[in-house]
């Protein structure tokens, strides 16, 4: 969390965060004609299935719980992840 409330690293995570924001107003704006979360096959490859979206649905949620994990531990400890695993 220190490299986002300290710069240079707030100046990325906005820059970031104006970014995917301008891409959720553009180009991966969602279609009301599908259900939620549903792009389709933006790249045109035929391996977008029932079975292939709910696998893209669940590593999602997982890499969420990671994500969170990830700051409950620092919050926690006060170390961040690299000081964690013992790379201080």
């Amino acid at each position: 969390l220190g490299a986002v409330t300290t710069p240079p690293g707030t100046f990325g995570f906005l820059a970031i965060f104006a970014a995917s924001g301008a891409m959720e107003l553009g180009p991966w704006a969602q279609d009301p004609k599908r259900e939620p979360g549903n792009f389709g096959d933006p790249l045109g490859l035929g391996q977008y299935d029932e079975d292939m979206r709910n696998k893209e649905l669940n590593n999602g949620r997982m890499a969420m719980v990671s994500a969170l994990g990830i700051i409950a531990a620092e919050l926690v400890s006060g170390k961040d992840g690299a000081a964690q695993l013992g790379f201080d």
